[in-house]
């Protein structure tokens, strides 16, 4: 750690009492360093907290000698009640720095009593960038202070170590953002946060596991226990598109084991039916099924015509493993209405038609599910780039049931990583989903997970 007084073992503890008190928050916000960061953290909090402040003030200077400082100074403001207690403890004289100078009196930005050439310490909560280090330095040393070094709780390694060190500013810091997160994994904080944001707002969830960072190979024991507990379905993005035989394997091997966790998978039709046949005999047993992509949605994709209407054949030729179609707009097939007990998803859903630099078309819900004939609208970016995931979820949510009370497919894939391959201490129990009809229980499933 960069600084960790105190040992591993008090740190912890220390980052846990943090969390317990509601100063450290996950979900999604915007920094005032305009970062928009899945972590905030509120330490102006710990005012409220008598013994922890006078426990992180002690423990912030005990690294540095303070013989060597004649003056401390808070940033303002969640740092002055910090900088009061290490004054007050070390009997080291106190500068107030104004964020606003008076227009009245003496019209000073520097409260206290200082001589020009002393040396002052700066105390902060935390550092981002640090621009506010800076803006509290720079009329210090307009007054002829000096002010090399800056203690704070937390680095959140924005850059602001080396910005600082490029304005002759060392910092000192007690743990970084991404020490604390680790040991909020490690205790099991930060998955149950994440966790309680996304969980109760989805039906299914789309995954793209082979992009994952940091994938361990019990990610599927712990994606399904929160699954479970949430009451929905995972859908793993595959898009099988080899000969049977070679996605046997790919579905039921290699170091993702996509059969163990997956309750559907997708693939392309471009082998023949025989790709369906291969993943049948490895997924029916287990209660899975499968989408065909019949249709995409971007720009200058070849999945049209015949190729749409041979998906389609294969469906029905296997309608006790195939539930449905990745579709874009099903109301226009040439050969009109399929069978009704086939699901049709239509990825490419925004609030706001439109498109993207890489040939992505967006289509807004109610066009997907009113004009076009679907199902199940899968949105991406239009929740996981919102400032308020949860909260975009839950209006895509209210948006079709206000409509058509339509099934919605919600695709966190930004959650991944960070909530569901660190998740800790979860059921190992698999469920096996029934599927004893052609495809009626996937559609209940889906069913119940939405109007749970």
């Amino acid at each position: 750690m960069s600084t960790t007084p105190g040992g591993g073992g008090a740190m912890d503890t220390l980052i846990l009492k943090l969390h317990e008190i509601s100063a450290v928050k996950f979900g999604n916000f915007k920094l005032k360093s305009n970062i928009t960061s899945p972590v905030y953290i509120d330490l102006r909090l710990i005012i409220s907290y008598p013994s922890l402040l006078t426990h992180i003030s002690k423990t912030l200077v005990s690294s540095i000698p303070l013989t060597s400082f004649n003056l401390v100074c808070g940033v303002p403001y969640t740092a002055l009640p910090i900088a009061t207690c290490i004054s007050t403890t070390n009997n080291i004289p106190m500068l107030m720095r104004r964020k606003e100078a008076k227009s009245y009196g003496t019209a000073k930005n520097i409260e206290g009593v200082f001589t020009p050439g002393q040396s002052c310490l700066i105390v902060e909560d935390l550092v981002t960038s640090g621009a506010s280090v800076l803006e509290t330095a720079a009329p210090l040393r307009d007054l002829g202070i000096k002010v090399t070094d800056v203690v704070a709780l937390i680095d959140r390694e924005g850059g602001g170590k080396e910005r600082l060190m490029d304005n002759g500013i060392k910092l000192h810091s007690m743990i970084t953002l991404s020490e604390m997160v680790r040991v909020l994994r490690e205790k099991g904080v930060v998955e149950e946060a994440m966790e309680r944001i996304v969980g109760p707002e989805i039906c299914l969830l789309k995954t793209h596991v082979d992009i994952l960072p940091d994938f361990t190979p019990d990610f599927g024991v712990k994606l399904r226990a929160i699954a479970e507990k949430h009451n929905f379905l995972i859908f793993e993005d595959r898009k099988y598109a080899d000969i049977g035989n070679t996605v046997t394997m790919q579905y039921e091997g290699g170091i993702f084991r996509i059969l163990e966790w997956a309750d559907i998978v997708n693939a392309h039709i471009i082998s023949g039916p025989g790709i369906v046949d291969g993943l049948k005999s490895k997924g029916l047993p287990h209660g899975r099924g499968l989408l065909l992509l019949a249709e995409m949605s971007s720009a200058g994709n070849l999945a049209t015509g015949d190729y749409t209407a041979a998906a389609v054949k294969i469906a029905e030729q296997h309608s006790d493993f195939v539930i449905g179609f990745i579709s874009v707009n099903p109301a226009s097939w040439p050969d009109g209405p399929v069978n009704p007990a086939f699901i049709h998803a239509t990825p490419g859903v925004q609030m706001v038609k439109g498109g993207d630099a890489l040939g992505q078309q967006y289509n807004t819900p109610y066009s997907v599910i009113y004009d076009r004939g679907s199902d199940i609208i899968i949105v991406g970016r239009g929740i996981i780039k919102a400032d308020d995931p949860a909260q975009a979820a839950r209006e895509y949510h209210f948006d079709l049931l206000v409509t058509d009370q339509s099934k919605v497919f919600f695709n966190f894939v930004a959650f991944h990583a960070l909530v569901y391959a660190d998740a800790s201490s979860m059921n190992q129990q698999r469920p096996t989903m029934i599927h004893s009809g052609p495809l009626d229980p996937y559609c209940q499933s889906v069913a119940s997970s939405m109007y749970r």
